[in-house]
């Protein structure tokens, strides 16, 4: 298969010039990179297309060589071979490194790279601790602590690594740059430092506690502010209060996510309270008042009119949630559910037959309805 000219590759001209081809090369390397096209091998035949491309047009003396005799400039020393420029041994890792691993030269602040080369301390990780509070602290909110299992900084040695907190010494194996090179061929590669892993330093003597790692596994009592009106999902953010880094480097944040518990008497949906409120028959019918709670433990009255039903519901303005960084509530929500007396004595037997022969059940609203509405239906019926 015929090798793809260079600067094609890059999408530059040949007159191009070095900021060019480095714009043009973090282009197409964030358009090609296998993080951004999982599954994609056209995707990443031409991130390697790209990453190899750059290499020869980056360098001056490589890229007059290719200038002067093309892709054969390169078939004797472990440059770009067949197939898209692989032969040599020359070999980029594109599938389990990070993005700013490959580019370090280009986003060394993504890669965690200062300046000078040397890996950045790492900070630590996030914690995630799941709370489950009552319908009533939802409510009024509450101050609470927890115990959080995790790592805190060392005190022996102050976080550092080193025993006493003794400074770190200059890594001898790449000379405190954090980085050692490769000659292979024409190119050159560079890579992490295997000694220090990138960090330019290396502790001669451990601390004893935490065996140079600089944070020791601790159980830590914290307080905790649940806020009024806090809701299924609902994100605390403690800062600095995750994993501490590693040998110094800043804490990560600790997460608490809030569910509620199911009430047995309140049904939430968002600020709203639903309450679902047995009524006697005798209420329902004559109509009268009825007292029912509240979320804050207190009671209201509502007045139930005659003839009420079952599925009726009453409102109740401000009486429901409080809202979260606010000073609004939402409403309640009372449903009646119409209760048919059981066990009934001789004497209330008796005034229930009376009340039927004086024609009471002619008064039920809902059966007139329906039989009205399935009259039609009966009258098609064959005996």
């Amino acid at each position: 298969m015929a090798q793809r000219d260079l600067y094609d590759v890059l999408g530059v001209g040949r007159d191009a010039d070095e900021a060019q081809i480095k714009s043009a090369f973090r282009k197409k390397a964030m358009q090609y990179h296998p993080d951004r096209n999982p599954g994609d091998t056209e995707a990443e035949r031409n991130f390697k297309q790209v990453n190899e491309a750059y290499e020869v047009l980056k360098d001056g003396e490589k890229r007059a060589a290719y200038d002067r005799f093309g892709h054969a400039a390169f078939e004797q020393g472990g440059g770009p071979g067949p197939g898209g420029f692989g032969g040599g041994g020359f070999e980029f890792n594109f599938g389990g490194g990070s993005f700013g691993d490959i580019f370090e030269d280009i986003f060394g602040d993504i890669s965690g790279m200062n300046p000078g080369g040397r890996r950045q301390p790492t900070r630590g990780q996030d914690l995630r601790y799941n709370m489950e509070v009552s319908l009533e602290d939802a409510f009024t909110g509450k101050q609470t602590t927890i115990r959080v299992p995790g790592a805190d900084q060392c005190a022996s040695c102050g976080g550092s690594g080193s025993e006493g907190g003794a400074a770190r010494t200059t890594c001898g194996h790449c000379g405190g740059r954090g980085r050692v090179r490769a000659s292979q061929g024409f190119f050159t590669v560079e890579r992490t430092c295997p000694q220090c892993q990138g960090e330019g330093e290396v502790i001669e003597n451990p601390c004893r506690t935490c065996k140079g790692a600089g944070r020791v596994r601790r159980e830590k009592t914290l307080s905790v502010n649940i806020p009024a009106g806090v809701d299924d999902g609902t994100r605390i953010r403690l800062a600095g209060e995750g994993e501490p880094g590693m040998r110094g480097a800043p804490p990560g944040d600790l997460y608490i996510f809030v569910s509620v518990a199911p009430h047995d008497v309140f049904h939430r949906d968002g600020a709203n309270i639903y309450c679902q409120v047995p009524l006697p028959m005798t209420t329902a019918a004559l109509g009268g008042t009825l007292e029912v709670p509240t979320v804050e433990g207190m009671r209201a009255r509502i007045t139930i009119p005659e003839g009420a039903q079952s599925g009726d519901q009453f409102r109740l303005r401000g009486k429901g949630m409080s809202q979260l960084r606010s000073r609004a509530r939402g409403d309640m929500y009372i449903e009646i559910e119409v209760e048919t007396p059981r066990n009934l004595n001789a004497g209330q037997r008796e005034i229930l037959e009376q009340f039927r022969e004086a024609g009471g059940d002619s008064n039920s609203p809902k059966s007139a309805d329906f039989f009205e509405r399935v009259k039609t239906l009966w009258e098609g019926l064959k005996n």
